[in-house]
C-alpha cells in the first residue's frame, strides 16, 4: 500500500545534519544490541540509500586507500570503504576507520589524485583523532549551557552563553577541516599523487554548489553536508594550494584519469532509477510503474525515507511513504491501527481511485494537521 501523507504545520521539522556528524534516523529495536559503530553505520546506510555495489569502482578505491595509509603517519591502521547509494557529495570517516564516500563525490570526482585527496583527508581525521576531540568539544559546551541555564537562571545570558559555546564548537569544527587538508595533501604526495587533485576537486566542489537554486526549502539536508561545519570553499581551495606547493610544482604526481574515468563509466549520475526519481513537481518510479504530481507551489525531494514536498512559503508539507498492509486488514483499519497518532477514527472512509482500493482519514495535534 502506498499512503500519501499531507499536512499543515506551523513549523515543519527538519534533520540537522553536520559533516561526520550527521543526525540519522532512529533504528529498529534490534538494532540496540549492535556495538555503536556497528549501530553508526546501519545509520548511515540508511540515510544515504544504502551501499552502492560495484566491484571494478570498489577495487580502485581499495587500491588507492592502501597506497595512501603504507604513506601515512599511521600505517599501522586497517580501515574499511563503503559507497553510499546517494547523489550528495560527501565522504565521512568513523573513529574505527570505517570511509563512507557517495557516489555523487565519485562522480565529481575527475582522477585518481581527486579521489585520493578526499580518501587522504578523511583518513586525516582518523589519525589526528578529530571525532573524539570534537565529542569533548561538544561534551563542554552542552555543560557550558546546562551552567549557564541553572546558575543564571537569565534566558537571555543562558542563550547568548549557548550562542558563544556553539560558535566556538563551529570554529573548532572548522580548524579540524584545515588541518585535515594539510595532512591529506602530505599523505596524497608521499603515495605519488598529484598534491593539487585537492585544488582540483575543491574547485569543482565550488562550482557544484554554485549550481544550486538560491533557495533551499524542499532540499534534502543531507545535500548540505559538505557545508554545514567546512569552511567556505575559496579559503579550502587557497589552503589546499599553499600545501601543494610545499611537495611540488604543478603537472607532477600520479592522475591516472583514463583510468579513473573508466572505473566510474556507468555510475548513475544524480537520483537513482530504481528508487524513483523527481522531476519538479513530478515523482515518477519505473520500478514500481507508479508516479504522481505534487500540487502547484510544492517542491519535492526524494529521500532515503520518502518523498517529501514542501509548499513554498511554509505552511504546508506532504510526505508519500510505502507501508506493509496485512492481507487480513483493510486500508481503513490499518490508517486506525497505529501507524499514525491521534487519527480520528470517525474521518476514515474507503474510496476507489482509478480502479485501486484506497482509504483516507484525519489526524491532528495542537500545532498540525494531516490528511492521510
Amino acid at each position: 500500500m502506498v499512503g500519501l501523507t499531507a499536512c499543515a504545520l506551523a513549523g515543519c521539522a527538519s534533520y540537522v545534519n553536520g559533516y561526520r556528524q550527521a543526525t540519522l534516523p532512529d533504528l529498529p529495536k534490534q538494532a540496540e544490541t549492535l556495538a555503536p559503530n556497528q549501530r553508526e553505520h546501519q545509520r548511515i546506510l540508511a540515510t544515504y540509500g544504502g551501499a552502492y555495489q560495484d566491484p571494478a569502482l570498489e577495487a580502485l578505491i581499495t587500491k588507492v586507500v592502501d597506497q595512501l595509509v603504507a604513506s601515512s603517519e599511521r600505517p599501522d591502521l586497517k580501515y574499511k570503504i563503503t559507497i553510499l547509494n546517494s547523489p550528495a557529495v560527501n565522504a565521512f570517516a568513523l573513529p574505527n576507520g570505517q570511509l563512507y564516500v557517495t557516489r555523487g563525490l565519485l562522480a565529481l570526482a575527475s582522477d585518481n589524485a581527486e579521489l585520493a585527496s578526499v580518501l587522504s583527508h578523511e583518513m586525516a581525521h582518523v589519525i589526528a583523532r578529530h571525532a573524539a576531540l570534537r565529542e569533548d568539544q561538544a561534551r563542554q559546551a552542552a555543560l557550558i549551557s546546562r551552567v549557564a541555564t541553572d546558575v543564571f537562571n537569565d534566558p537571555q545570558m543562558s542563550a547568548l552563553t549557548l550562542a558563544k559555546s556553539k560558535l566556538a564548537l563551529a570554529g573548532f569544527s572548522r580548524s579540524q577541516e584545515l588541518e585535515a587538508d594539510g595532512i591529506g595533501v602530505g599523505i596524497a604526495s608521499r603515495a605519488g599523487y598529484d598534491p593539487y587533485g585537492a585544488v582540483r576537486f575543491l574547485s569543482a566542489m565550488g562550482r557544484n554548489i554554485a549550481m544550486r537554486p538560491a533557495s533551499t526549502s524542499g532540499i534534502d539536508p543531507r545535500m548540505l553536508d559538505f557545508l554545514s561545519s567546512h569552511p567556505a570553499t575559496p579559503d579550502r581551495v587557497k589552503n589546499a594550494q599553499a600545501n601543494a606547493r610545499q611537495y611540488t610544482a604543478p603537472g607532477t604526481g600520479n592522475r591516472d584519469k583514463a583510468a579513473y574515468l573508466a572505473a566510474i563509466d556507468g555510475l548513475p549520475y544524480g537520483e537513482d532509477p530504481s528508487e524513483g526519481f523527481v522531476r519538479g513537481r513530478r515523482f515518477l518510479h519505473p520500478k514500481l510503474g507508479f508516479t504522481f504530481t505534487a500540487p502547484e507551489g510544492f517542491v519535492l525531494d526524494n529521500t532515503a525515507q520518502a518523498v517529501l514536498g514542501v509548499k513554498d512559503g511554509g505552511g504546508q508539507a506532504l510526505r508519500l511513504d510505502v507501508v506493509r498492509v496485512p492481507a487480513t486488514q483493510s486500508l481503513g483499519e490499518y490508517l486506525t491501527s497505529g501507524w499514525m497518532d491521534n487519527v480520528d477514527p470517525a474521518s476514515v472512509e474507503n474510496l476507489t481511485i482509478n480502479g485501486f482500493t484506497a482509504a483516507t482519514a484525519v489526524a491532528a495535534g495542537e500545532q498540525w494537521h494531516f490528511r492521510l
